[in-house]
C-alpha cells in the first residue's frame, strides 16, 4: 500500500478545525499566490490540481544476506510521479461534494520493499496497477450548525465556503483516506512540501484501514468546538493484507477510529487516537508454532481467520515556537499479535522533529526540516521474520533484530507562485529491523507544482 495517498500539498493550519485535506497552505509571500493559477473566492465550484515528482537513490551498503522483500544492497535510483485533479461543488450552504482523479506512476527504490519506514510516501507498492488514472476521493460533506457564531476559513479543494459555524457537527461519507482526518500534523503530514518518509508523515503503528493505494470507503463524524474536536470514523478494511479489494463483510471486517483533538493555549495541539481493526488476519504465534513443527519458514497467510483484531493507540503533538519554528512529535503502539494488514509493518513508534521558515537567511517562503523516528516490532512479529517469514513489506530470510531508526532532513525552496523544489536525505539504521544490514543513506530530489 502507498501511504496516505495524497498529503495533497495542503499543509494543516494550526487551528485544525477542519480536516487536513480541507486546509490550504497560507500564501507563501505577501501578495503572492501559493498556486500557479488564481482561484476565485465567489463561486460554488472548485477546480485545481497538483503534480509531485520524487527521485530517490542510495549507494551500496553492508548486506551479508538478503531475501525477496529486502531493501536492495546494490546502488539504485527510482522516480515516482503523482498528479491529482481536485473538483468540488457546493450544493447548498452546508452541503458540498468532492471528486478527485489521480494517477500514480514510476516506482520507489527496491519496489517499496525492505523498510517499515519507507522513504517515499507517493509510491504504490503494487507495480502491476500501472499508471492509469483512477478515482481517488469521492466525498460528501454535510454540516449541521450548533448556534449562529461563525469562523472564517480559507477556501480550498475540500472546503468551498469562506466561513463555517464555530460549533458544528460534520458528516463525511464516501471514498476517502483516513489520514486526511486523523493523525494530521502541521509540520509533519505533507510529503509534497515537507518530509517524505512514511513513518514521519504518519504514525507507523496506526495500521489504518485502506487499500493498497491508501483509500477506503467509510463514514466519519466530527463534533467541532472552538477549543476541541471529537471525530469518529468507520471504514472498510482490505480483503487481504495490502490488497486492492475492500471487504464489505461488516460483521467481521472494518476499522473503527476515535480521536480527540485539543487546541490549547499558545498554539499547542494534542491529538489522541485509538483504533480497532477487524479483518481476516493471520496470527504470528500460530505461524511461528507451525514453522517450528514443520521446519519450514512460517507463512502468515495460512493462519488467517475472519474477525481477528488489531488495536492500538497514538499521540500526536504540535508546538509552535515564535513565528518561524514548529515542533512536532508522535508516539504509537499496537498489540502486534496479528499481522500488519493495511499500512506498514510497525508495532511501536516514536518520532520528533520540526521545521523552520527561512526568515533568517532572507528566503521567507523556504522551509527547512529535520525529524527522527524509531520503529519497533512485537515479539511475535520479530520472531516471525527471524524464522524466515515474509510480511507484505519485509523479509530478509533471517533477522538480527534492532529498532529501525531513521533521520530525515529536507530543504524546500519556493521558486515562484505554486512551483517548489526540494532536496532531502534520509539515514536509516537497521533497515527492516535487521542489524546485520545497513546503515543506508537515501538522497532525494523533488519538484512540486500546485495549479
Amino acid at each position: 500500500m502507498r501511504l496516505a495517498s495524497l498529503p495533497l500539498s495542503l499543509a494543516i493550519a494550526c487551528m485544525a478545525v477542519v480536516p487536513a485535506a480541507a486546509q490550504t497552505q497560507p500564501p507563501d509571500a505577501p501578495g503572492e499566490a501559493a498556486t500557479l493559477f488564481d482561484h476565485p473566492d465567489n463561486t460554488r465550484w472548485w477546480l485545481s490540481g497538483q503534480l509531485n515528482l520524487i527521485t530517490q537513490w542510495h549507494g551500496r551498503f553492508t548486506s551479508p544476506y538478503d531475501g525477496p522483500h529486502s531493501l536492495q544492497a546494490d546502488p539504485e535510483r527510482a522516480t515516482s510521479r503523482l498528479w491529482t485533479i481536485f473538483t468540488g461543488y457546493r450544493l447548498a450552504e452546508h452541503t458540498e461534494v468532492f471528486v478527485n482523479v489521480e494517477a500514480a506512476g514510476g516506482r520507489g527504490i527496491s519496489s517499496a520493499l525492505g523498510l517499515a519506514g519507507f522513504t517515499n510516501l507517493d509510491v504504490v507498492r503494487n507495480p502491476d496497477l500501472g499508471s492509469a488514472p483512477y478515482l481517488g476521493r469521492t466525498l460528501v460533506r454535510q454540516i449541521f450548525a450548533i448556534g449562529k457564531e461563525r469562523t472564517a476559513i480559507a477556501r480550498g479543494p475540500f472546503s468551498l465556503a469562506s466561513s463555517v459555524p464555530a460549533r458544528r457537527i460534520e458528516i463525511w461519507a464516501g471514498k476517502m483516506t483516513l489520514a486526511d482526518f486523523f493523525d494530521v500534523n502541521g509540520p509533519g503530514s505533507d510529503s509534497h512540501l515537507q518530509f517524505t518518509n512514511w513513518t514521519v508523515d504518519n504514525n507507523g503503528a496506526w495500521d489504518y484501514a485502506a487499500d493498497t493505494r491508501g483509500y477506503t470507503v467509510g463514514v466519519l463524524g466530527e463534533i467541532v468546538w472552538p477549543a476541541w474536536t471529537l471525530r469518529v470514523g468507520e471504514a472498510l478494511m482490505p480483503t487481504v493484507a495490502n490488497g486492492l479489494s475492500l471487504d464489505w463483510d461488516l460483521r467481521h471486517a472494518g476499522g473503527t477510529n476515535v480521536e480527540y483533538e485539543a487546541r490549547l493555549p499558545h498554539g499547542l495541539i494534542s491529538r489522541t487516537l485509538g483504533f480497532v481493526n477487524r479483518a481476516a488476519m493471520g496470527s504470528y504465534a500460530e505461524a511461528n508454532a507451525a514453522s517450528l513443527v514443520s521446519g519450514e519458514p512460517p507463512a502468515i497467510e495460512a493462519t488467517r481467520v475472519h474477525g481477528r483484531t488489531k488495536a492500538g493507540i497514538a499521540e500526536n503533538l504540535e508546538v509552535p515556537v515564535g513565528t518561524s519554528v514548529r515542533l512536532f512529535g508522535r508516539a504509537g503502539w499496537n498489540d502486534g499479535r496479528n499481522e500488519s494488514f493495511a499500512y506498514t509493518e510497525v508495532d511501536s513508534t516514536v518520532s520528533a522533529g520540526g521545521d523552520v521558515l527561512g526568515h533568517a537567511w532572507r528566503r521567507d517562503t523556504d522551509r527547512i526540516g529535520i525529524a527522527a523516528v524509531s520503529n519497533g516490532l512485537s515479539s511475535g512479529h520479530r520472531e516471525y521474520l527471524r524464522l524466515g517469514g515474509q510480511g507484505f513489506l519485509l523479509g530478509d530470510g533471517a533477522l538480527h533484530y534492532g529498532r529501525e531508526t531513521i533521520i530525515e532532513a529536507y530543504y524546500n525552496a519556493h521558486l515562484w507562485r505554486g512551483v517548489f523544489a526540494a532536496a532531502g536525505l534520509q539515514h536509516i539504521n537497521a533497515p527492516g529491523y535487521n542489524r546485520d544490514r545497513g546503515p543506508v543513506t537515501v538522497g532525494s530530489a523533488r519538484v512540486h507544482v500546485d495549479f
